[in-house]
Order: C-alpha cells, then sequence, then structure tokens
C-alpha cells in the first residue's frame, strides 16, 4: 500500500522508491544521530567533552538524509571502524579523569594517546503511512555492540605541593592500557520529513539513555555516562533526471551531569553532509564530510585541564549500490574519513560499512527515469 505522502511526480516517487536509505552509509534516519552515540564510544581516547567522548558521532548522517523513506520497518546494521591518536595533553587529561593523577599535582606528559573501536550498530525503524503535520513520521530505536581499546604511553614529569613544604618534582614512565567488550547505551530517534519536488526537508530528535557499559576508572567505555538529547534539522537535493544529489544535517547536543564524576559536557554543534551522482539507477558515488564543535565548554572538569572546548573536521568518499532481496529492497554503502584541524581531541580515520533493508517499491512502479541519457 502507497503512502498518502506520494511525492508529487511520477519520476520522483520512482527514484525514491528505489532508494530506501535515509542517508547513504548511514543508518536509517534519525539512527544518524543514535550513532554520535558510537562516538561516544570510540571517543573515550579524546578530549573536550569528558574523555573527549561526545554523544553525537560525526559522521552519522550523508547523502539522501531528508529523502522521504518506504512506509513499514526498516533494519540498518552498521559496521563501524575508527583509529584515532592524540599527544600528550590529551593522554594527560585522560590520566587525570581516571585519577591516575592526584589532584593538585602540575604536571606534563611527554607522550600520547590511541584508541581503536570496532563496533557493530542496530537500528530497526518504522515510518508511518499516514502523514503527522503534513510529514511524514519514523521512529525508531539504535542499540549498539562492540570493542574499544585504550592506550596511554609516555614520560610525565611534574611538582607535588604540599601545604607547609616545598614543591617537591617527580618524573615517571606511563603505561595503561585496557579493552571493553560490550553492550552500549540505548539511542531512541524521531523523524519528520516533507517532500517538495526536488527539494526535502526533515527534522528530528534523539538522545541517550545511558544504560551501556561504563566505568569512570577505566580508560575505555562503551557508553558515555550521562544521559543527552540532540536535535537539529536536515535537507536534500535530489533531482532524479540528472541523478545530482546533496544533503546536510545540523543539530545541537544537550548533555546532562555524569553522576559519577560530577562532570558535564558542554553544548555540542554538529554538521553532516554528503555529495553524491547516481550513475546508473543502483549504483552511486561522492564525497561526505562533517564539521563538529564544542560550543561551550565543560563544568565539573579539574581546573588543569579545563576549559575543554574540542573541534574536529573530516572528510571522505563514499559508494553505494541499491538491489533486490528475498521481496525487499537492499541498500549497501561504503564510506571513510580522514579526520583534520582537531583541537581538543584525538583525530584520526573512520570507515563506516551499512547494509539497509526495507520494504520494496511499490509493484507497478513506472521504470526509473535516471537513465543513460540523463547521466550525460
Amino acid at each position: 500500500m502507497e503512502s498518502k505522502l506520494d511525492p508529487k511526480t511520477d519520476a520522483w516517487r520512482d527514484a525514491i522508491a528505489r532508494m530506501p536509505i535515509r542517508r547513504t552509509g548511514i543508518c536509517s534516519g534519525l539512527v544518524a544521530f543514535l550513532f554520535f552515540l558510537a562516538v561516544t564510544c570510540w571517543s573515550t581516547a579524546s578530549l573536550a567533552d569528558e574523555g573527549g567522548v561526545s554523544f553525537w558521532l560525526p559522521g552519522l548522517f550523508g547523502s539522501l538524509a531528508a529523502a522521504p523513506q518506504q512506509p513499514g520497518w526498516s533494519l540498518t546494521s552498521i559496521y563501524y571502524h575508527t583509529t584515532v591518536s592524540g599527544g600528550g595533553d590529551i593522554g594527560l587529561s585522560r590520566e587525570f579523569e581516571i585519577r591516575n593523577i592526584p589532584a593538585g599535582v602540575s604536571a606534563t606528559l611527554n607522550g600520547g594517546v590511541r584508541s581503536t573501536a570496532d563496533l557493530g550498530l542496530l537500528d530497526p525503524t518504522y515510518t508511518f503511512a499516514t502523514p503527522l503535520f503534513g510529514g511524514q513520521a519514523t521512529l525508531g530505536l539504535m542499540g549498539i555492540y562492540g570493542n574499544v581499546s585504550t592506550n596511554v604511553n609516555g614520560s610525565l614529569a611534574g611538582t607535588v605541593t604540599v601545604p607547609g613544604f616545598a614543591a617537591v618534582p617527580f618524573m615517571r614512565s606511563d603505561s595503561l592500557s585496557d579493552t571493553t567488550t560490550a553492550f552500549g547505551d540505548l539511542y531512541p530517534q524521531f523523524f519528520l520529513r516533507w517532500n517538495a519536488g526536488v527539494h526535502n526537508y526533515m527534522t528530528y530528535i534523539t538522545g541517550d539513555i545511558p544504560v551501556g557499559a561504563y566505568d569512570s576508572a577505566q580508560l575505555s567505555n562503551i557508553g558515555i555516562g550521562h544521559g543527552a538529547i540532540d536535535s537539529g534539522v536536515g535537507y536534500t537535493y535530489f533531482d532524479p533526471k540528472t541523478g545530482h544529489e546533496f544533503s546536510f544535517v545540523t543539530g545541537l547536543t544537550y548533555n546532562f551531569e555524569n553522576m559519577a564524576t560530577d562532570y558535564r559536557n558542554g553544548i555540542d554543534w554538529h554538521l553532516d553532509w554528503g555529495a553524491s551522482q547516481f550513475l546508473t539507477k543502483q549504483l552511486q558515488v561522492g564525497l561526505v564530510g562533517y564539521f563538529y564543535d564544542q560550543l561551550t565548554a565543560d563544568s565539573g572538569c579539574l581546573q588543569a585541564l579545563c576549559p575543554f572546548k574540542s573541534q574536529v573536521m573530516g572528510v571522505g568518499p563514499q559508494i553505494g549500490y541499491i538491489f533486490p532481496v528475498a521481496g525487499m529492497q537492499g541498500y549497501v554503502n561504503l564510506k571513510g574519513y580522514g579526520e583534520f584541524d582537531g583541537h581538543d581531541r584525538p583525530s584520526g580515520w573512520n570507515a563506516w560499512l551499512t547494509l539497509v533493508l526495507s520494504p520494496a517499491p511499490p509493484a507497478g512502479a513506472p521504470p526509473p527515469l535516471i537513465t543513460k541519457s540523463a547521466m550525460r
């Protein structure tokens, strides 16, 4: 049964029917932001936001983020890998946070921190056929399971000041590491999308339910240890006659206090974008990127570390392919990001392999309009 929210042209209906993925290379719809949850995992070795871990995972959204979905159940599964590293200032902050260095000690670390993560994200969503406020509503709940490994190595030098005594210098070599394999937090999500010809609009809200594995004394965590709310808007331009597509999603994250550490992250801003060209009705290639910036400083951290205000950018290639599978429609996307201009958090690279299963296009849909003649 077709949604009452049918696109305004046969061309658009056919193109969207064959592209039920909310954004190329990311999970379904809002799931994207849940991904930010993933960031919480790998970023455990980062700085800015507590331990450099943010609720939002940069790169969650991408191409076709605001495009209409096929009504019914969809399932998005993602394999996410990241490798990041940072200098001595970031490693020093991690040592303070896990209490390996007492408060009141003045120190520097000649070394750094390195973290890797391999995460699996699963996001079932349901898209309603009945319009809501003139738009198309989608509900979802994303979960995560995976492995995070972090190590800090270097030479620590500083002074210990004892009241009534002179400052005592010290030096030591530190080599700390741990690994966590567990379930992460849960991420509920809600999306609304509207279509107006080649223009598509979206708004979303998501959050963090902090039920995942978290220990404030560990370097590596899967959960972030606190709740969060993230909301924003998105836009997709897609012309099925030419195959041209461009999308962006931007939002803000409000973080609640971590009761285990009396720490609260600042407000974060993020923008994910994707640009692609459909070479055929099934094959898509293009670029993806993101901007992430912490707008306000954290509160509750040690004076030696604050204020934290992290920033990072990323860009890379993407390729996607649409195919029929067991009476449904499948979509697979591979994308990767190289990070640069990072501040107060380590930077590196990350890769996403996404598989989406969604309802098949309506029976009797007209032949695709993205033909060879339209791709000269």
